[in-house]
C-alpha cells in the first residue's frame, strides 16, 4: 500500500458533494486538502465564510479547512495547481464548461478525479468503480497522448443511481445477464437539496429526474466494457431499461431490480456470490474501501434506507429480497449511499486506487 502523502484540492468545494469531499478528507491518511475552489461568488472568502448558512453535512465544517481561502476554480487555476498534486472536481457548471475546465487542469499536469458527467462518454477517460473495472485505468496513457500531458489526466465516477444495482449484478455476469429492468428511488441530496431547501419534496414523489434514465442505461455498458487498442469499448449486453424516481428521503438511492439470466444456479448460490465477492479495492486494502462490498439481508423488510445507507461508512452496497421472478429470472432490492459510495466517497476510493496503481505521482 502507498505510503506517500498527497496534497489535494476540491473544485466545487461549497456544493453538497464538495462538502462531502471536505468532510471525508478531513483526516484522510493519504490526502491533505491544501486548496479549495468554487465559483467567483465564493472566491476571496474563507471556506467557513463561504459555506455559512448553507452547510448541509451532518458534522461541522472541518477545523482544518474553515480558515483556508476559497479560490475561483476557473480564474485561479494556476494558483490551485501550484498548491496540489491532484484535484477532486464537483463543480456545478454547464457540461461543456465542466469538460473545458477539467481538461484545462489536466493539461496543466494536474490529475482530475471528477464527480461530473461531462467526460464520462469519452473512450479514453476511465469511469471506475474500483471493485469492478479497475483495469480500465490503462486507457489513461491514451488520454495523456491526446491531451499532450506527462502527468495530467481525467478519471470519472459513474452516476450515483447505478451504484445501487450494478455492483449487485456484477458477480452474476458470468451467468449470462441478458436483460435488466431497474427502478430507482433516489434521495433529494442527489439534486443537491435538503428538505429545508426543497420543501415541495416533503410528503411528495416526483416521477422524473432529468437525464437520469439515459445515464442509468448507458453507463453500466461502459463499466462492463473492455479495453481495446487503448480505448474503452462498451459492452453490448445486457439490455437495460430504467425508471428513476425522486422520493422524500435525505440520503440513499434504492433500486428494484429484475434480471433475466441465461443460467440460473438457484438463489442460495447467488447470495453466496454476493457475500463472497471481493474486488480490487478490498484486495489492496484501500483506506476507504468497505471490508465487505456487498451485504445481503435475509429479512423481508431489509435493506432500509435509514438503517443501511451508512453501512461501512456509507461505502457498502446492501441487497435483499432476492426471489425468482415469473417474467425475468430473479428480482431483488439494492441500496447505496448516493453522496458517499455514489459520489464523494467513490471519488476518494477511485483516487486511492489510482495512487496505489502509480497513475498519480
Amino acid at each position: 500500500m502507498s505510503e506517500r502523502k498527497y496534497n489535494v484540492g476540491i473544485l466545487g468545494a461549497t456544493g453538497m458533494v464538495g462538502q462531502r469531499f471536505a468532510l471525508l478528507l478531513e483526516n484522510h491518511p493519504w490526502f491533505t486538502v491544501t486548496a479549495l475552489a468554487a465559483s467567483a461568488r465564493s472566491a476571496g472568502k474563507t471556506y467557513g465564510e463561504a459555506v455559512a448558512g448553507r452547510w448541509f453535512m451532518p458534522g461541522p465544517v472541518p477545523e482544518k479547512l474553515k480558515d483556508l481561502p476559497v479560490y475561483d476554480a476557473v480564474a485561479d487555476m494556476e494558483k490551485v495547481v501550484g498548491l496540489v498534486d491532484f484535484v477532486f472536481c464537483a463543480v456545478d457548471l454547464p457540461k461543456a464548461e465542466v469538460l473545458a475546465l477539467e481538461e484545462a487542469y489536466a493539461k496543466a499536469e494536474c490529475p482530475v478525479m471528477s464527480n461530473n458527467s461531462a467526460a464520462r462518454a469519452l473512450g479514453d477517460v476511465p469511469m471506475i468503480v474500483p471493485e469492478i473495472n479497475w483495469e480500465h485505468a490503462a486507457v489513461i496513457e491514451t488520454q495523456r497522448k491526446r491531451l499532450g500531458t506527462r502527468r495530467g489526466f481525467i478519471a470519472v465516477k459513474s452516476n450515483c443511481s447505478i451504484q445501487s444495482y450494478v455492483p449487485a449484478l456484477h458477480p452474476l455476469m458470468d451467468l449470462g445477464v441478458e436483460r435488466v429492468l431497474a427502478c430507482t428511488y433516489q434521495a433529494i441530496s442527489g439534486a443537491g437539496k435538503t428538505f429545508e431547501t426543497w420543501p415541495d419534496m416533503v410528503d411528495n414523489v416526483i416521477p422524473f429526474i432529468g437525464g437520469e434514465e439515459e445515464k442509468s442505461e448507458k453507463e453500466p455498458m461502459k463499466i462492463w466494457g473492455a479495453v481495446e487498442n487503448g480505448l474503452i469499448v462498451n459492452a453490448k449486453t445486457p439490455d437495460i431499461t430504467t425508471q428513476c424516481i425522486r422520493v422524500p428521503v435525505s440520503d440513499g438511492h434504492m433500486a428494484a431490480v429484475f434480471a433475466k439470466l441465461d443460467k440460473f444456479p438457484g438463489t442460495e448460490e447467488i447470495i453466496e456470490r454476493w457475500k463472497a465477492f471481493v474486488g480490487k479495492a478490498q484486495e489492496l486494502r484501500l483506506p476507504s474501501a468497505p471490508k465487505q462490498f456487498i451485504h445481503y439481508f435475509e429479512e423481508d423488510n431489509r435493506p432500509q434506507t435509514k438503517t443501511e445507507r451508512m453501512l461501512e461508512n456509507g461505502m457498502a452496497v446492501s441487497v435483499g429480497r432476492l426471489r425468482e421472478d415469473s417474467q425475468y429470472t430473479i428480482k431483488f432490492i439494492s441500496l447505496s449511499h448516493n453522496t458517499l459510495r455514489g459520489a464523494a466517497g467513490g471519488g476518494v476510493l477511485m483516487a486511492e486506487l489510482l495512487a496505489e496503481m502509480g497513475y498519480i505521482k
